[in-house]
């Protein structure tokens, strides 16, 4: 008797794994990146202007931020911010874009730049 429940049991648990696994395939994943809908969200300029600043510092060169052009985000043990920058060197340079990975410690205003390179295009 109590083998015939615990079967019934799974049964019916087995015909609700559908609708579970298609409900989290709509929706955002926890820790996976997310686009950032405002890119003009003075947060995130800040961001993208302290990955210009902290990369100038390490490479010793003289870039502006010109604009965010495409962004993302990830909720991790703080936030990682993963920006498309357009920047500038000088008022006579091309611009160049860079994919700029910034993480920043939650409600303590700390930084780190992880990454600056070139975007291939």
């Amino acid at each position: 008797m109590q083998q015939k429940l615990l079967v019934a049991v799974f049964s019916v648990s087995l015909m609700f794994l559908p609708f579970v696994f298609c409900d989290a395939r709509r929706k955002t994943l926890v820790g996976g990146w997310k686009p950032i809908k405002d890119l003009n969200d003075p947060h995130v300029t800040e961001v993208a202007k302290f990955a210009v600043s902290e990369y100038n510092k390490q490479s010793k060169s003289s870039l502006e931020l010109k604009s965010v052009m495409k962004g993302e985000m990830q909720v991790v043990s703080g936030i990682n911010y993963k920006l498309d920058v357009e920047t500038t060197a000088g008022t006579t340079a091309e611009a160049k874009e860079y994919e700029a990975v910034v993480w920043e410690k939650a409600g303590l205003n700390s930084k780190s730049l992880i990454s600056f390179k070139p975007i291939q295009g």
